[in-house]
């Protein structure tokens, strides 16, 4: 009989792109250590743009005074945007218990997004050639991939559009690289308010299915407790 491996997951609430990244790559040593268990970080970001390894001169174009923190980053991809009312799933995962192949990786991803989205009725497909899950007819880009493998330790992963103003992914940036794409968001195509925690539950559920993961849910909110060596008390937990 199968059983689904053991996994950490942590809804951490609002976090600083530098604070998350910083302890996504501890989290990362501590998987490669084995002094942890695969473990799924869920969070939000204060307006940030993010810089992939393929981004291209002129690719960003922030208007004067705009309020957004700009990153450069390690992950695969180009040039994308974080908000507030944009659900960020980061898998900290060893991906020798998955497959070792980094294609079927983002696969995953996205159909860990489409059952997420399909849980509230909207159907979320893949374009040929392209990362990421859309809505069709005509397409509007509703989620985003990126990731980063070391040693096949996984960091960074998907941002997931909940409730929030697009207008940053077509005026701020060229996102993805991609010239006169909508993007749209989950709110918009229900036509009602939707909050990260009303998605994030279901966004767990579809991630712990597709990669056949039992979670133990962690107090990541909890004031303080992220910013310290987190793996160290994980590891002695």
């Amino acid at each position: 009989m199968f059983v689904s491996r053991g996994a950490y997951s942590m809804n951490l609430g609002v976090v600083e792109y530098q604070a998350a990244w910083d302890l996504q790559r501890s989290l990362a040593a501590a998987v490669s250590q084995g002094a942890i268990p695969d473990t799924v970080l869920f969070l939000e970001h204060p307006p940030t743009i993010t810089l992939g390894r393929r981004t291209e001169e002129g690719e960003v174009h922030v208007p004067a005074g705009a309020d957004v923190a700009v990153v450069e980053t390690d992950r695969g991809g180009r040039s994308t945007y974080h908000g507030p009312g944009q659900l960020v799933c980061y898998p900290i995962l060893d991906l020798k218990r998955h497959g070792k192949d980094v294609k079927k990786f983002c696969r995953e991803l996205e159909e860990a997004i489409i059952l997420a989205l399909a849980s509230f009725g909207l159907e979320g497909s893949r374009i040929d050639g392209l990362t990421g899950v859309w809505l069709q007819r005509p397409p509007r880009k509703i989620a985003s991939i990126g990731v980063h493998l070391s040693r096949w330790i996984s960091t960074h992963g998907y941002a997931l559009n909940v409730d929030l103003d697009p207008t940053p992914f077509t005026d701020w940036i060229t996102a993805c690289g991609l010239d006169d794409v909508a993007f749209t968001s989950m709110a918009h195509e229900l036509g009602r308010p939707l909050t990260v925690d009303d998605v994030r539950p279901a966004a767990e559920e579809a991630f712990a299915e597709v990669f056949d993961l039992a979670f133990e849910e962690l107090p990541g909110d909890e004031p303080g407790l992220w910013q310290q060596p987190l793996h160290a008390q994980l590891a002695s937990s």
